[in-house]
């Protein structure tokens, strides 16, 4: 077991709550989600996709999703979907990653007040697609954002990468006092499907979903919205890999179907639980807290006998998870984007309070957990 070091933010980790002087804390200034503007229930995936198949029609209907945003293909003379060529996948993840990505940015700074043009840095997540320039470029140039936006994708991380991102923009924005930063993780999982017929291919129909969500961070309060509540100051991150399960989650190139493909081991679900407490115990003994210390709890939606294995493993309940859950039951696994959807779901309900901790959660290839502390 391997501990990975992240960038340690100057933060009041084991202290008071009050940021150290002469250092800046990233605070989470907003956050908004889009998505492409098709949407299906689970039986009506099954019956467009003509699954007859008892198992592969139980993996869909049983999972604890009911519906998701998808870009399907179109349909060919005989009524059925046509195979899209790897180029045309490509061309549908840039398509339609630019526009929720650019979507859910202008959201995000709409509700903190904030114009395009007050954005210093962009950092765009991205897995299930290839493109170079990437979203951080194709972002500035929908969005007309300044030339001078500094930028940086993270690309090929999977699920967990929306923290990966969230590090890059909180470090760059602790060493950048006063400017503005924008985290986009944007994913057209749809560009990553395979139509075979297999039980590998089925599960991973079955689970993910389109849509982009963006998150604002800042060590300046001149940021906040006049009148608003003080944001949440991130403390604190910490990862995990598994290192024995590398090639638990991946994404291959197929050579019959002349495509990337994407592949996860049934053990998934058992290796996130086994080792989700190391992490997560770590992450809150460096700043003296315990799990019932912590009010909110943002987990990544990466599928029913995931989020099992977290709850059952931490001793979290069900209410914890309620964010989590319903995110899945209403968009299905997002990818990177996800525990944002459920961040975005904890601030509609309007309980949090000053002083309470909250932990974000995702778990992707590497296999790799990712937590962060926040404290509003």
């Amino acid at each position: 077991m391997t501990i990975i070091e992240q960038a340690d933010f100057p933060s009041t980790l084991g202290m008071d709550t009050e940021p150290v002087a002469g250092q800046a804390t990233p605070m989470l200034l907003g956050v908004a989600t889009a998505n492409p503007p098709t949407r299906y229930s689970q039986r009506e995936l099954v019956e467009l996709l003509a699954i007859d198949d008892p198992k592969i029609r139980g993996i869909f209907l049983n999972g604890g999703i009911e519906s998701r945003y998808l870009t399907l293909p179109s349909v060919d003379k005989e009524g059925n979907f046509r195979s899209e060529t790897q180029g045309e996948l490509l061309a549908k993840h840039r398509r339609y990653g630019v526009a929720t990505g650019a979507a859910a940015i202008r959201k995000c700074l709409s509700r903190i007040g904030k114009d395009l043009d007050e954005v210093d840095y962009l950092v765009a997540v991205t897995t299930t697609g290839f493109l170079t320039p990437g979203f951080s470029a194709l972002l500035i140039n929908e969005l007309g954002l300044s030339p001078g936006t500094a930028r940086l994708d993270v690309v090929g991380m999977g699920c967990n990468a929306g923290l990966n991102g969230l590090t890059a923009a909180a470090a760059w924005s602790t060493a950048n006092p006063g400017k503005l930063a924008v985290l986009v993780c944007t994913e057209s999982c749809s560009a990553a499907y395979v139509y075979d017929g297999t039980m590998r291919t089925a599960v991973v129909n079955s689970l993910f979903g389109d849509g982009a969500a963006a998150m604002a961070v800042s060590t300046d309060g001149a940021h906040i919205r006049p009148a608003a509540d003080p944001p949440p100051r991130l403390l604190g991150m910490r990862s995990y890999m598994i290192i024995h399960a590398m090639d638990a989650m991946r994404y291959d190139w197929d050579d019959e179907a002349g495509k990337f493909s994407f592949y996860l081991d049934k053990e998934v679900p058992y290796e996130v639980g086994a080792h989700v407490e190391t992490v997560v115990d770590q992450l809150l003994g460096e700043a003296g807290l315990r799990r019932k210390e912590i009010t909110h709890w943002i987990v990544h939606s990466g599928g029913k006998k995931v989020i099992d294995a977290v709850k059952i493993n931490l001793g979290l309940t069900n209410h914890d998870l309620r964010h989590t859950v319903s995110v899945m039951r209403d968009y299905g696994n997002l990818s990177s984007g996800s525990f944002l959807f459920s961040y975005q779901r904890l601030l509609a309900e309007g309980r949090v309070a000053r002083g309470d901790y909250g932990v974000f959660m995702t778990m992707g290839p590497g296999s790799q957990i990712e937590t962060a502390l926040f404290q509003y």
